[in-house]
């Protein structure tokens, strides 16, 4: 798949919640097919103790528009710079990274998308896409209390939307793994956000046999598959997160 080394323009920064931000960018050229589950490297410029780009997952892409958002949580210098950012900034962005999610190729199924903090960050994409193909999907999202809760509103005009928060500050109380709607029947689970979360979802989707995809969440310094600091041992043997994944099936993973 193509890649492309761009500046992206800033036309857009939405202050999601206190640590959270939007980041809405344009390209004066065309962008190369984008998939959902796939992610960017971003360069962080004038802050000194920070080198290395940073990855972050297409969190949503219109082509017509020639516009791709962003979702950053704000929690070091690179991140925190990135968040500073304002319309009409430039950042130099490469894109796009990494293998996406497997999508439909047949009508009927029904798909359960579950994510966790802002790691449910990459199934909005996935949401709007499945919505397009006429797809029946459920989002879970889980958080520790609604404050932690991202872009309710947006997710929700998608489709069905469920909360799990750990106070149950909103929807059922504890975690998604225990949520009342896992006793619907799915064909198809895809899960982002923390990995304790996504193996308690991978264990689930085995218990009932149904077939799951999870993107993990290692940290990758390159994107390209050259610093091997993302590697997953995954029954195949290593594997660099940021080429061979971020998005894997459960059935390649030692899970």
């Amino acid at each position: 798949m193509k890649k492309v080394l761009v500046d992206l323009v800033v036309k857009e920064v939405l202050q999601v919640n206190a640590n959270c931000v939007l980041l809405v960018m344009a390209s004066e050229t065309p962008f190369p097919e984008v998939r959902p589950g796939q992610f960017a490297e971003l360069r962080i410029d004038q802050t000194p103790t920070v080198v290395l780009r940073r990855p972050i997952s297409v969190h949503s892409f219109n082509a017509e528009k020639n516009e791709i958002g962003f979702l950053v949580q704000v929690v070091g210098d690179g991140t925190k710079w990135l968040g500073s950012l304002k319309a009409g900034d430039k950042v130099n962005t490469l894109l796009p990274l990494g293998n996406g999610f497997t999508m439909p190729v047949e009508a009927g199924k029904k798909y359960l998308l579950v994510g966790g903090g802002v790691g449910s960050a990459p199934l909005y994409y996935l949401a709007e896409e499945l919505k397009k193909g006429g797809n029946e999907f459920t989002i879970l999202i889980g958080a520790r209390s609604a404050k932690d809760l991202y872009r309710r509103e947006a997710y929700e005009a998608l489709g069905r939307v469920e909360y799990t928060t750990e106070d149950g500050s909103l929807g059922e109380k504890g975690y998604v793994t225990n949520h009342s709607l896992l006793a619907e029947k799915y064909d198809y689970i895809y899960t982002c956000g923390p990995k304790p979360m996504m193996m308690a979802v991978a264990r689930y989707a085995r218990e009932n046999n149904i077939a799951c995809e999870v993107s993990l969440e290692n940290k990758m310094a390159c994107g390209l598959g050259a610093c091997l600091c993302c590697v997953e041992d995954t029954k195949e043997g290593h594997k660099c997160v940021c080429t061979d994944g971020p998005v894997f099936s459960i059935d390649e993973l030692k899970w």
